[in-house]
């Protein structure tokens, strides 16, 4: 059994698929790639159990039909201190593969690919058509809002909604939450909702390009399957309840702050210099078209800084996480920024919309 393939196809799809491999396995084989070759095409494929990842390539050469399984940190390390331009030879014996590439040779020990878990793909029950740079886009609005290592395990993940012909992404950390929604070019969905873990978020983030090119998005009873060309990537969903995002969002917030965004995300990054390490909190004093935002930290350090706004409701101070809102920023398009609020005790309402979705971003205040 031999396959020979140039080092360069190679690469790209072992860094596709290399990612969902753990350093520290339960399972031996789980620190393996399994390697199915078929009509000379090479799909391989990395698994935790959690998230599966296969991505397919094709053979310059090879002799039958077969599947093996190799050490992926190994064979990734390999491959990548092979110079360019070079076309790799994997020779398969009973127990091991020897390697050759120029006047280079590695000796890898495998396992049988039987003893390799896969996740059946044939049990969809809902699956609809999406641009790729539309779904990274919504996902990128939303993301950093994920929550970290909370106890609510549901909030560790991103919430897909979808009714009809709307697609809903939300992620929370109980502090604050950001919602974009897309339309769908399909319609009469069923009503559906699923939660993708943290890091099968990370990694779909990588997988995903900024053309227009139509993926698959399937979800059965307990994942989530999504098709590109020449990959699929397979996430088993979090088994909860989500939180019910609608009641989070204000409804009415009348107290408008128009700022612009550059001016204003420069103004919160030097204020956060100085900020509370631990609380990262900030005061915004808002008057009559000018906001002015205080910084201290527990060292006793002060900053002080005002612009110009659009703005003449009622005086008022709130505090805030900065990075919350310089978050929020980053993920805009727009340069005009419009923070919807209603007294110092509520949540501040952030809502930006482009071509393709609209977002919502609440922010909890703070008592600083």
């Amino acid at each position: 059994m031999k396959i020979s393939l140039s080092r360069e196809n190679l690469l790209a799809v072992l860094q596709t698929v290399a990612g969902v491999v753990e350093k520290r396995q339960s399972m031996p084989i789980l620190g393996n790639i399994l390697l199915q070759v078929s009509q000379n095409i090479l799909t391989l494929t990395a698994s935790d159990l959690e998230i599966e990842t296969r991505a397919s390539t094709a053979l310059e050469d090879s002799k039958g039909d077969f599947s093996i399984t190799l050490p992926a940190i190994k064979l990734i390390s390999i491959i990548r201190a092979i110079p360019d331009g070079l076309s790799v030879v994997l020779d398969f014996e009973a127990t091991h593969c020897n390697i050759s590439a120029g006047r280079s040779k590695f000796k890898l020990f495998t396992l049988p690919a039987e003893d390799f878990p896969t996740i059946d793909l044939t049990q969809t029950t809902m699956s609809f058509s999406i641009p790729q740079n539309q779904l990274k886009q919504i996902i990128h609005n939303t993301a950093f809002a994920m929550a970290l290592q909370d106890v609510r395990f549901y909030l560790n993940g991103m919430l897909f909604d979808i009714n009809h012909q709307t697609l809903r992404v939300v992620a929370t950390d109980g502090h604050r939450l950001s919602t974009c929604t897309t339309i769908l070019a399909t319609d009469g969905l069923p009503i559906t909702q699923a939660i993708l873990p943290r890091k099968g978020i990370l990694e779909l983030q990588k997988l995903l390009g900024d053309n227009d090119n139509l993926l698959s998005f399937s979800i059965a009873k307990n994942y989530l399957t999504i098709h590109l060309e020449d990959i699929i990537f397979t996430c088993k969903l979090v088994d909860g309840r989500f939180p019910d995002f609608n009641r989070v969002i204000p409804k009415e917030n009348d107290l408008f702050v128009q700022v612009d965004k550059d001016l204003f995300k420069g103004l919160l990054q030097r204020s956060a210099i100085l900020s509370n390490d631990k609380f990262n909190g900030i005061r915004l004093v808002l008057s009559n078209n000018l906001l002015t935002v205080h910084a201290k930290n527990a060292d006793q350090d002060e900053s002080h800084e005002d612009m110009a706004i659009d703005y003449q409701g009622t005086a008022m101070e709130v505090g805030f996480n900065v990075h919350y809102i310089i978050e929020v920023l980053n993920s805009m398009v727009e340069q005009s920024v419009i923070l919807a609020m209603k007294d110092v005790n509520s949540s501040c309402l952030i809502v930006t919309q482009d071509d393709t979705c609209s977002c919502q971003h609440v922010i909890m205040p703070m008592r600083l």
